[in-house]
């Protein structure tokens, strides 16, 4: 009888355990059942189709708010990750406890076509980071990224360094 072989343990590094770290600090992910990719500095949220996520079934297209609420969070997960990253390269990484987050001042999103019943991507550029402001550009697509469903422009209030 043959022994199936052990799974293979994959050691994550301290760049994935830092988005991993963060991505627990956002309930919100969970609740939506996003994930993030990472590729070097650049991440990709992913939000994976579910029924629960349909605003009009005779379409179907994807609810307004649940792409606005995407959108959001992958803002803010990427402009925390911008300011990990940062700190990571010049070797200091966050003590350990509730990462602090930016918080929102304005949201505003443009639906650019219906989103329809299959995953979602989305990429958020920051577009300018101080130490009290930040601003960031949000793209999302679903089978062609040049054809974004959703964008959006955020502003937001940085976390005290204190």
């Amino acid at each position: 009888m043959r022994v199936p072989p052990e799974p293979v343990q994959v050691v994550k590094g301290r760049r994935d355990a830092a988005l991993a770290r963060l991505v627990e600090t956002v309930p919100f992910v969970t609740f939506l059942g996003m994930g993030f990719e990472r590729r070097g500095d650049e991440l990709t949220a992913i939000l994976p189709f579910r029924d629960e996520l349909i605003g009009n079934p005779v379409l179907p297209a994807l609810h307004g708010g649940a792409t606005a609420a995407f959108l959001e969070t992958a803002a803010i997960v990427a402009l925390a990750w911008s300011q990990m990253w940062d700190a990571m390269e010049a070797g200091a990484l966050p003590a350990e406890g509730r990462l602090a987050l930016p918080k929102t001042i304005t949201f505003s999103v443009d639906y650019l076509r219906t989103g329809l019943p299959r995953d979602a991507y989305a990429r958020a550029r920051v577009a300018r980071s101080g130490r009290r402001f930040a601003s960031v550009h949000v793209e999302a697509w679903q089978d062609i990224r040049t054809k974004p469903f959703a964008q959006a422009t955020g502003h937001f209030l940085m976390p005290s360094a204190a």
